[in-house]
């Protein structure tokens, strides 16, 4: 167990285990208790976790959970089982499980068949991807341009 997960859970944050949290991560440094990272989640680096602001409290990461370097997660948040935050993106609602978001606002692009833990290589995680197509602004019936 790393010092950031010892630190981290000694603070209030709730931590299962085989979490690993890298260089710089902000956790919510007002009301750490706010938020529960469960079992093989890894936190990026400079990763920020923003658990409360005004009536809105909460943040849980369920496990095998990715967030990506430099992600921010706001709060009233689930970031689901299996779930992936790509790196730079901000999380403002809730993440169904194994899936893949990415952006301002976080907005699905892929599901996840396998988890992207340590012992998954890249090629083997990028095998299980499969895109989610985005919803056309111009979808449905096409109108006579006579």
């Amino acid at each position: 167990m790393s010092a950031r997960v010892r630190l981290n859970r000694w603070r209030g944050v709730h931590i299962g285990k085989d979490v690993w949290i890298g260089y710089d991560a902000i956790i919510e440094t007002s009301h750490p208790h706010l938020v529960t990272i469960h079992d093989r989640v890894a936190v990026g680096i400079r990763t920020t976790i923003i658990a409360h602001n005004r009536e809105q409290r909460g943040v849980v990461i369920e496990e095998d959970a990715v967030l990506g370097p430099g992600a921010i997660v706001l709060p009233n948040v689930t970031i689901g089982r299996g779930a992936i935050v790509t790196a730079g993106s901000v999380v403002t609602k809730s993440v169904p499980p194994k899936t893949m978001v990415q952006g301002n606002p976080a907005r699905p692009i892929a599901t996840a068949e396998v988890p992207f833990g340590l012992d998954v290589s890249v090629k083997e995680f990028a095998k299980g991807l499969r895109s989610v197509a985005p919803a056309s602004p111009n979808a449905g019936p096409k109108e006579n341009a006579t």
